[in-house]
């Protein structure tokens, strides 16, 4: 199964379509590149608990340590917060790993794209197989109207961008 789902993240292009990018996305400019991979850089920031324990319930986490590249939008422990009560426990649940794994590959792009690629590109199909579409609000980056609070958090094997909510998809 990790294998499957490397290889289907490893043909899932990012969809172009020339759009603009604009001078200032509030971002960070430039990857601050790290020594881990994806999931060791998540853990060590210490607000990925829910997600590191998602990733963990669905069977992903030697996916995001495998090679990659991975672009992956992680939602922080208040985003996940701010689903109705009790959604994270049930998602959490054995019998709700299918759902689980959706959402999270809804959260997974495969290869290395920055911040200023997705702005640029306007779209890119996930993991899971559903795009997500990118936009400049208010001067910053957004994913499907979830803001990008911190981008280009460099990994061994791709990149962060850490968002205010949890994406589900349709």
């Amino acid at each position: 199964m990790k294998k499957a789902l490397l290889a289907l993240a490893l043909t899932l292009p990012l969809v172009a379509s020339g759009a603009a990018l604009h001078a200032d996305c509030g971002h960070s400019h430039g990857k601050q590149k790290t020594g881990g991979d994806i999931v060791d850089v998540a853990l060590s920031a210490g607000s990925f608990k829910t997600l590191a324990a998602a990733l963990e319930a669905a069977d992903l986490v030697g996916v995001l340590k495998g090679d990659g590249p991975f672009t992956v939008f992680a939602p922080t422990d208040d985003a996940f917060a701010r689903l109705p009560e009790g959604t994270v426990a049930s998602l959490l649940e054995p019998a709700n790993k299918h759902k689980l794994q959706d959402i999270l590959k809804y959260h997974v792009v495969a290869g290395d794209v920055s911040g200023s690629e997705a702005a640029a590109a306007r779209k890119a199909t996930t993991v899971e197989g559903s795009p997500v579409a990118f936009a400049i609000a208010d001067g910053r980056l957004t994913v499907n109207g979830a803001n990008v609070v911190s981008s280009d958090i460099g990994a061994s094997n791709g990149t962060i961008h850490v968002i205010d909510s949890v994406l589900l998809p349709n």
